[in-house]
């Protein structure tokens, strides 16, 4: 497989990604973003966590969706995440999630 062979199958397989994000995100409250994945979900707790100095934070969050091209299943009812950096939650409103009928999205 070349070079521009891989980058091709990885551009689609972002492209099927993107789709299906398009599809899933009305059915979520809520995006979480870490340093290492993108979650869609409708239940996120966020604790704070200290230990020995260091501060890091423990998400959890149920009935999630993750944004990750490698994975086969990216539904999970339940998903912990552990970090040591920044961690992004936004609730999202239906007016974020509707695309105008009239857009070129998708097309």
């Amino acid at each position: 497989m070349s070079a521009d062979d891989l980058e091709k199958y990885e551009t689609d397989m972002e492209l099927q990604l993107y789709r299906e994000y398009k599809d899933v995100v009305g059915i979520f409250k809520y995006v979480v973003e870490t340093e290492r994945r993108f979650y869609l979900c409708n239940a996120v707790d966020l604790k704070v966590r200290t230990e020995g100095g260091d501060v890091y934070f423990e998400v959890t969050m149920a009935d999630a969706w993750v944004w990750d091209v490698y994975r086969s299943a990216r539904f999970v009812k339940n998903a912990k995440v552990v970090t040591f950096r920044d961690v992004n939650i936004e609730e999202l409103s239906k007016s974020d999630l509707e695309v105008p009928k009239d857009s070129d999205f998708g097309r």
